[in-house]
């Protein structure tokens, strides 16, 4: 049995560098871009009392020793949403942070255990600003690279061209036949038996111990995302207000939340939101999502309430997280999120046999603000 040579090994770091270099080329046109729209870059501390409440997001645990001994909890961030809404409460307009972030149970070829994510934010304006920023930005990575085309495993997306805009409920009406909206109550409330019922006269399959949330992202991966950025780029939009935990509810429908992803060649890149600025509300969505991780998980993690303080005075914006890798994947023309990546993690050889590969969920990882 053959082992693969390390990524530093000279004659595979020589095949990896011209990704490398573009990548490099494509981090220093993006903060060009930013410069030039008015956006401060911000830098966030990676060490953070909460990693984040999403049910299913596994953070890395560490702690401070203090120099009398005394030792206190902390986490690396999986996104630093939490410290850039600090700094739109202190009065920053239009921000972006270009850094690492760290997601526990992932690995596989569009997922690392460290990764980079592009993050943003606008004070005053809608998602839909988010929209047209996200149309920009896939042309000029394709530009930058060079690309003509995004493929990955077969799938074509024209970066070009102007996003698809598509519902949630849509989206399940096209792929799954299922009427995802007869799901959910006016209040936002879910009816698992009968999304269940649903998947079950679709052929889907279940189990009787799947909860809404579980079903919900069973359509998702295996009848939705395969078709999503297909040709074209595709913004997935008004998702349930249920799997919208940090966004605002939609003044068009409140069954249904000011939230989309974006998808191209069938990957998802980016995640917006029009945030949330209720306190008691947010604080009230994350004991619902703890809860959860404790059922499935046996654990949780704590809330940050300098967060829930400074979300008490922070104006109406709208947010979005972009996987910064996969962007540089899909301009490259790499296969697996490793080729773009400088020195990937390395997994122990006394902790981590090769045949025990890290944990990947599951379910359908968070998305990159809750992505990628």
């Amino acid at each position: 049995m053959t082992t693969a040579s390390p990524w530093w090994t000279p004659h595979v770091h020589a095949d990896r560098r011209p990704r490398l270099m573009l990548r490099n080329g494509l981090t220093a046109a993006l903060r060009d871009w930013f410069t030039r729209n008015d956006f401060v870059e911000v830098g966030t501390a990676a060490l953070q009392v909460s990693p984040g409440n999403e049910a299913h997001l596994a953070a890395f645990a560490t702690e401070a020793v203090g120099p009398d001994g005394a030792r206190s909890p902390l986490y690396l961030h999986t996104s630093p949403e939490f410290a850039c809404k600090k700094l739109l409460a202190a009065g920053e307009l239009r921000i972006f942070s270009l850094g690492a972030v760290y997601r526990n149970r992932e690995r596989g070829p569009l997922h690392h255990p460290e990764f980079t994510m592009l993050e943003w934010y606008r004070v005053g304006e809608t998602y839909e600003s988010l929209m047209r920023d996200c149309a920009d930005l896939l042309a000029l990575a394709a530009t930058r690279a060079g690309a003509t085309l995004f493929s990955f495993r077969g799938r074509d997306c024209d970066p070009f061209a102007d996003p698809e805009r598509l519902t949630v409920a849509d989206a399940f009406m096209r792929h799954a036949g299922i009427d995802l909206l007869a799901t959910v109550a006016a209040d936002g409330g879910t009816d698992r038996d009968a999304l269940y019922t649903a998947l079950t006269k679709a052929g889907m399959r279940t189990a009787p111990d799947d909860s809404w949330a579980d079903l919900f992202s069973r359509v998702m991966v295996e009848k939705i995302e395969p078709h999503l950025g297909i040709g074209q780029a595709t913004i997935l939009c008004e998702y349930p207000v249920a799997e919208a935990a940090l966004a605002r509810p939609s003044p068009r429908d409140a069954r249904v939340a000011e939230r989309f992803e974006l998808y191209c060649c069938g990957v998802e890149l980016a995640n917006g939101f029009g945030e949330l600025t209720d306190a008691a509300e947010q604080r009230r969505r994350f004991i619902i999502e703890m809860d959860e991780k404790e059922r499935i998980y046996g654990e949780r993690y704590p809330l940050d309430e300098d967060f829930l303080a400074a979300l008490a005075i922070m104006p109406q914006a709208s947010g979005i997280a972009l996987g910064f890798d996969r962007l540089a994947m899909l301009a490259t023309g790499a296969q697996k999120i490793e080729d773009v990546i400088w020195t990937p993690v390395t997994a122990s050889r006394t902790t981590a046999p090769a045949a025990s590969p890290l944990v990947l969920s599951v379910r359908k990882p968070a998305p990159a603000s809750e992505s990628p």
